[in-house]
């Protein structure tokens, strides 16, 4: 049972880690924004910063884990590349964009961005005890906090205006206050996922509807035009193993609200093959455009085992679940298990329509393969 679950998680120790921690680097110490169907890196791409964060995460986490030996090493090339290349010296805040050159080409400070970096802090404090990293996430709240907090609760998209404001950028924030509590204990970064907590409970999410919506305007109410009525069943899933964390720690009544949640997105993501799940939905007219992409599987995957933690299989086979996003996974987005990558991206008849592989994922194929060592290892316990 869970041969899936198996195979996706020797798959990222023997084959994704080590093809990113050795093909997926440049000469900086960089990472690559993505590879191409060739299997080559794509050096002609803008370089997102929050790609190198998401990777000192990704190392920092496989070191421990046991699946890579030179962790330390790998992430501090990371933070020295960002120092190098991405700081923004006048306002003391590390940049949005660099081009194939590791030239500036954004400067601004992007809430998405500063979720990953806290999270990278956490895990590094965590792994390496790295107090530097935790003195500096201290820091960057403070930083935030003066400079993006934004009434009526949250913070702005970034230094720089914008049409929406998103829950996305939120939703990781609360991720990493969780992380940073979790690992440090200080009840600081608990009341702050509160507010997300908050924020969740009373904008972000459509209790009539029971989803989750995306988009909204300055005073987090849903955008009026056809963005408001968008919902995403691979962030919906998210928000199931975020609550789940969240409940750990705090003994939030999440019960209700996750499985409406997990439970409403099987019943419109799944598309037609009942194996994959769908990028968005339109909640009115219940339209979709078929696409899919890899990482909304790792969420469905992380969601499924953490609601068998707390609700078991009796009424609804959870655990069943987590196998099938594990083979969904393996299946069409990891057609060349021999290999390190992934394919980005399907249409609706599961052809292939972005072959690349972004960096960017591995974040969230790493954490799916945590959930399941951490399932195996309380399958032990239990034992």
């Amino acid at each position: 049972m869970l041969n899936n679950l198996n195979t996706f998680t020797n798959w990222i120790k023997e084959q994704a880690i080590p093809f990113w921690s050795i093909q997926g680097l440049d000469e900086h110490g960089a990472s690559y924004e993505k590879f191409t169907v060739d299997g080559l890196p794509d050096i002609t791409a803008n370089r997102r910063v929050r790609v190198q964060t998401r990777q000192m995460f990704v190392f920092s986490a496989a070191y421990k884990t046991g699946w890579l030996k030179n962790g330390m090493q790998l992430v501090a090339g990371l933070e020295q590349y960002i120092n190098q290349f991405a700081r923004n010296n006048e306002n003391h805040h590390y940049v949005h964009l660099l081009d194939c050159n590791h030239q500036i080409i954004n400067s601004h400070q992007d809430l998405y961005d500063v979720a990953f970096l806290l999270l990278a802090y956490g895990w590094r404090y965590h792994v390496f005890n790295d107090l530097n990293s935790l003195n500096a996430a201290n820091e960057l709240l403070t930083q935030i906090d003066y400079r993006l907090k934004e009434y009526p609760g949250g913070w702005c998209e970034g230094d720089y205006s914008s049409d929406f404001r998103r829950q996305n950028p939120h939703m990781h924030l609360f991720e990493a206050f969780l992380t940073l509590y979790k690992f440090t204990h200080n009840g600081k970064w608990l009341a702050k996922a509160g507010e997300m907590y908050c924020l969740f409970e009373t904008r972000f999410l459509d209790h009539q509807n029971g989803v989750l919506l995306e988009y909204f305007t300055d005073d987090w109410q849903p955008a009026l035009c056809e963005k408001g009525k968008i919902i995403e069943p691979g962030h919906m899933m998210e928000w199931v193993w975020l609550l789940r964390q969240y409940q750990k720690y705090t003994q939030a009544p999440v019960d209700s609200i996750c499985d409406t949640l997990y439970h409403n997105t099987i019943k419109l993501g799944l598309d037609n093959s009942g194996e994959l799940l769908v990028d968005e939905i339109n909640i009115e007219s219940k339209e979709t455009n078929g696409k899919k992409r890899c990482w909304p599987m790792t969420e469905w995957l992380k969601a499924s085992l953490e609601q068998a933690r707390v609700k078991g299989s009796k009424d609804y086979n959870y655990l069943a679940d987590a196998d099938k996003a594990a083979a969904g996974l393996m299946k069409h987005f990891i057609r060349k298990p021999e290999q390190g990558r992934y394919i980005d991206q399907l249409d609706t008849n599961n052809t292939v329509i972005n072959h690349t592989a972004p960096a960017s994922t591995l974040y969230h194929l790493v954490m799916a393969a945590l959930e399941v060592v951490e399932h195996q290892k309380e399958l032990m316990h239990a034992s």
